[in-house]
């Protein structure tokens, strides 16, 4: 494929306008290329099943094809939608590999009595020929017995069963136990493989033919939501069924499938998690208890999953009430502050029991009854104690639920020590610091408890981007909620030492230009030992005082034009405050630097930005402070732009494929326009 056609088959359509430039390209072509390059070395491996032969079972919802060389799943196609595929059916071809996982696959980590450590295995890996398992001549049935005898000659069988029940596709595991020792199985993970892979689609593609999905880790009433990109019915839910609860979400590492801003990865729905909480997990706290399973010599258990669609993705707690699942509904959310009155709602077709909180004490829970509403039990929820706390709810039928809360001390509270962290523990103070930073809040490493001060990728430590601005956008943020004078103080010597003339240029034909980074990496032109040696500056993120310098990043524009307007906020309605300039300087400033964002970033401008809304809120107050000149031409800038995004299908992308950074800002003017 020569390089114009590989450019229009991976640059969104979005972006193929005047306003291109060869920056833009390079970036999707790197990405494209690095994805194809590791497709090329799979395409040399031996193929290690056929998909030739397909077998085919159908709900009155679903029709699901099984590969009868592996019998795992190769499409699965709403009968609401036939030409659309839940599953990466398109790359069937060179998926069909060793370490290239399906749905269908399993993996297992155990132990025989007697053991001291855990045996793995996993039907992706040194994949045998399956054995047919009972009559699959019938109409709603397909099974198959996995050769796990290639590993370490358990005398464990596993059968893999797909069944129809009505609307839905029963994906069944019998694991037995044919030794004569008791087997523990430490760790069962059922991969959930959809199509997420958004390589060489562009934005209307990717909308029409891929997915994301969301879990809800909530054991027995956890499920997975399968949602089509552009939102729009059918919706796959993945439920449990037989001993199938929700435990962990583990991603698949091992699956070759090359992972980068267009591919995220698969993930394993884990039903036990013991193995892994005892060895990789050792050092993290699970939000559902880790649990195994022991059998006896002879003995078989049984773990099931149920597909099922939901008209949309407001019908989803419907389809879970259907399909008898309970479902709990968080009000306000599940991040609870102390002086907030939360509540939870809960339907089930089935008694509750008991309801359990741990850590004991984190959470109080009351009934509310007189706010029971059409089947849902109301529930009072109190944040007693700082920390997480999960909730297990015992129903009658046997269900387990479990939901995860984090406390939080009160609101106020909360924003207090939130400005004050920013500007004390943050606060970075060094009149020789060679790159001008003196006088600013800098990054953080909460794990060394120290200021980020060098880093490979330039913008953490050069207070730019999101990760490197974040941190000082929120305290300037912060002050229109709590203002506080010492932190002002602090932020009028950053707006005025760092920003104001450093970040942002305040003479010159980049004037109101911001920087992409104040941090650089340029060991020719630095005194030696500016540089530690234990940080890899090998990367493309180690920009160059050149690169550092460049104004062509709208991106970093948003922040500070929210630091101006925060400062004209300030200085217009307190009094006795220290502030340098008077409010119609930092208005004015605000009102440049929006400006300077399209004229001096022309390429990234088009796209809609993270904190765009500030755009708008700069344009009301020129309008109500009389400054009709600068209002009248910031809305004509943003028009323009707002002309290019309703043309668009997908207007909320950004330079990455995938992305919705524009999203906040491209609702708000469209709304406003």
């Amino acid at each position: 494929m020569n390089l114009e056609k590989r450019v229009k088959k991976v640059i969104p359509r979005y972006i193929m306008k005047p306003r291109l430039i060869f920056s833009v390209i390079i970036i999707f072509m790197y990405y494209d290329l690095s994805a194809q390059g590791i497709w090329d070395k799979i395409e040399k491996q031996e193929q290690t099943f056929s998909i030739d032969k397909v077998h085919y079972i159908e709900s009155e919802d679903i029709k699901l094809g099984i590969l009868e060389s592996t019998q795992t799943a190769s499409s699965l196609n709403p009968k609401i939608d036939s030409t659309f595929d839940f599953l990466p059916s398109e790359l069937l071809e060179i998926r069909s590999r060793d370490s290239l996982y399906h749905l269908g696959d399993v993996n297992l980590m155990y132990q025989m009595e007697g053991d001291t450590d855990w045996r793995k295995f996993s039907s992706a890996h040194n994949r045998a020929s399956v054995k047919s398992s009972g009559d699959n001549t019938r109409k709603n049935h397909f099974g198959a017995i996995l050769n796990t005898s290639r590993n370490h000659n358990s005398n464990l069988e596993i059968q893999r069963n797909w069944k129809v029940e009505g609307k839905n596709i029963i994906l069944e595991f019998i694991i037995k136990n044919q030794s004569n020792k008791k087997v523990e199985i430490g760790y069962l993970g059922i991969p959930m493989i959809f199509d997420n892979v958004l390589h060489r689609k562009n934005l209307e593609e990717a909308h029409l033919e891929k997915v994301f999905y969301d879990p809800y880790i909530g054991a027995d009433a956890g499920y997975l939501q399968v949602v089509r990109l552009h939102g729009k019915s059918p919706v796959l839910l993945v439920l449990p069924e037989q001993n199938g609860g929700f435990e962990a979400y583990n991603p698949l590492l091992d699956d070759l499938t090359p992972r980068n801003i267009t591919f995220e990865g698969f993930h394993d729905w884990v039903v036990h998690s013991k193995a892994l909480a005892e060895t990789k997990w050792s050092k993290a706290e699970p939000w559902v208890k880790p649990s195994s399973k022991i059998l006896e010599p002879g003995e078989s258990y049984i773990s099931s999953l149920r597909l099922v669609l939901s008209d949309n993705i407001r019908t989803i707690e419907s389809s879970l009430s259907e399909n008898n699942r309970p479902v709990a509904i968080g009000l306000p959310g599940y991040v609870v502050a102390k002086d907030i009155n939360a509540a939870l709602r809960i339907k089930s077709n089935s008694k509750i029991k008991n309801i359990k909180v741990q850590p004991e004490g984190a959470l109080e829970i009351s009934r509310a009854s007189e706010n029971d509403t059409n089947d849902w039990l109301a529930y009072n929820v109190q944040g007693k104690k700082w920390g997480r706390a999960s909730v297990t709810i015992d129903y009658e039928n046997g269900l387990q639920q479990v939901i995860s809360y984090k406390v939080i001390d009160p609101e106020e509270e909360v924003i207090d020590k939130f400005g004050s962290f920013l500007t004390n523990q943050q606060w970075y103070e060094n009149e020789d610091d060679l790159f001008g930073r003196h006088a600013s809040i800098i990054s953080y490493d909460y794990d060394k408890k120290e200021k980020v001060l060098e880093d490979s990728r330039a913008w953490i430590a050069g207070l730019s981007d999101e990760a490197g601005a974040g941190s000082w956008l929120a305290a300037f943020m912060k002050q229109m909620l709590q203002p506080d004078k010492a932190e002002i103080n602090k932020l009028n010597q950053f707006m005025n030492n760092v920003i104001w003339g450093g970040l942002q240029y305040n003479e010159g034909d980049k004037k109101y230009g911001v920087r992409k980074s104040m941090y650089y990496y340029e060991p020719t032109l630095m005194p030696e030992g500016t540089y530690s040696e234990d940080v890899n500056y090998k990367t493309w993120a180690a920009w160059d005082k050149e690169q550092a310098e460049s104004v062509g990043r709208s991106y970093n524009y948003p922040h500070v034009a929210a630091a101006h307007w925060i400062m004209y906020k300030l200085s217009r309605y307190h009094e006795g405050l220290d502030i340098e300039y008077s409010w119609d300087w930092y208005l004015r400033n605000a009102y440049h630097t929006a400006v300077a964002m399209v004229k001096q970033a022309p390429h990234y401008a088009q796209y809609g930005q993270m904190e765009g809304t500030v755009f708008l809120l700069i344009l009301e107050d020129l309008k109500r402070e009389g400054l009709s000149d600068l209002a009248a031409n910031l809305e004509e800038l943003m028009r323009e732009r707002t002309d290019v995004w309703v043309e668009l299908a997908y207007p909320f992308g950004s330079e990455m494929p995938w992305d919705s950074t524009g999203q906040e800002e491209v609702y708000m003017w469209t709304n406003y326009f």
